[in-house]
């Protein structure tokens, strides 16, 4: 789970090599082309690898569950006393995912997709299935993707005149959908109104409208759903069964939500959209989670091959450490380099190259800060 973890953090520390700008200085490299499309979000249908950070991330939340719990029992700890502390926990990642989209902004930004604060939201109702029986944790899954899937089919489509410009999306963009699909296009369907109500009942600058990216605050829904499975998989991962079985029904888990996905999404029943986590997008991103996890148990729990992940590890350890850091101070830390060794020290590959020395600069600064905080045993929890 750690070396998981890791790899998963590690993609969303990366963000700091901007592949797209070296890309751009290479316009022939197929190499180029291809790393920087799997740093970038897909613009509305589909999966790049960078679009399956959040879902990893919220997939192992569920996954440690089963552990967590079980340690707290073995501590002597109460139900109320763990409901308690689940209810904390799940306020402060709320409040930690607005602070951090505070940052730069005039005053609190109060919006709630970012991956924290929808963890957060959904947080309380998983810690409550992991009491629960398998069955009662399958059939709540089902309701939370065939509800959310129904809700969004039974708001009514924009009219005809509506102003997509108004929300910042073209009138004749490539990703309209039209038939069932189209109940999931971009700012214009029930967590965009949601969010039109919900959001301006907060203080802000200006009225709320639109997310640029088509994000929004009922994602939180389908996220519990990614959650869920991941309560599933980490079940299992602690069950009796040999790591045979264990690998078998995580690669069968992969596949099954991969092909699912794919089926409601090319018979136009659900699109798979990450941007609003349709509920393909949850059954989808889940079965890349378990093939992902599948990888890491094979290499790492049946193989015994530890050594090669030990740098992961230092980062999935303190993961939520390294999650702050990046949000924070890799600006502060290039400008450090440059005000002490010149403006241009990290141009000596050539200016389109470089994003890679200063975010590989940047990279082994946050790693170092990452090992000497398991070095001292510092573990940032929530």
């Amino acid at each position: 789970m750690d070396a998981y973890r890791g790899f998963v953090m590690f993609l969303m520390m990366a963000e700091v090599l901007h592949l797209a700008r070296v890309a751009a200085a290479h316009p022939d490299s197929t190499f180029w082309r291809i790393l920087a499309w799997n740093q970038t979000h897909v613009e509305w249908f589909g999966c790049s690898l960078h679009d399956l950070i959040q879902p990893s991330f919220s997939f192992l939340v569920g996954v440690a569950l089963p552990y967590s719990i079980a340690s707290r029992l073995a501590k002597g700890q109460s139900t109320g006393f763990m409901y308690f502390h689940a209810a904390w926990r799940a306020l402060l990642l709320i409040l930690l995912g607005v602070f951090l989209r505070s940052v730069g902004k005039s005053q609190t930004y109060w919006t709630f997709e970012d991956t924290l604060s929808q963890i957060g939201l959904g947080y309380l109702f998983l810690f409550w299935l992991g009491f629960r029986s398998i069955k009662v944790v399958w059939i709540s899954l089902a309701v939370i993707l065939v509800g959310y899937w129904l809700a969004f089919v039974l708001y009514p489509l924009p009219p005809a005149d509506f102003d997509y410009a108004a929300v910042r999306v073209p009138a004749d963009w490539a990703y309209h959908s039209t038939g069932l699909s189209a109940h999931f296009n971009k700012n214009s369907n029930l967590a965009w109104a949601f969010d039109t109500w919900f959001l301006n009942l907060f203080p802000r600058e200006k009225v709320f409208t639109n997310n640029g990216g088509g994000y929004s605050t009922l994602s939180f829904i389908p996220t519990l759903g990614t959650m869920i499975l991941g309560l599933v998989a980490g079940r299992w991962l602690k069950s009796g069964l040999t790591e045979r079985e264990k690998l078998s029904r995580f690669l069968l888990a992969g596949v099954i939500g991969i092909l699912l996905g794919l089926v409601l999404h090319f018979t136009h029943i659900c699109p798979l959209v990450k941007r609003i986590w349709t509920p393909t997008w949850t059954i989808f991103s889940g079965g890349a989670c378990f093939l992902l996890l599948a990888l890491f148990y094979y290499l790492i729990d049946m193989k015994g091959w530890r050594k090669w992940a030990f740098w992961l590890v230092v980062i999935g350890m303190n993961s939520i450490a390294i999650y702050v850091l990046v949000h924070l101070i890799d600006g502060f830390i290039l400008e450090s380099f440059k005000i002490h060794f010149g403006q241009n020290v990290f141009k000596a590959l050539g200016e389109g190259n470089e994003t890679l020395l200063s975010g590989g600069t940047a990279l082994l600064v946050f790693w170092l800060i990452l090992y000497w905080m398991y070095r001292k045993k510092l573990f940032i929890r929530i």
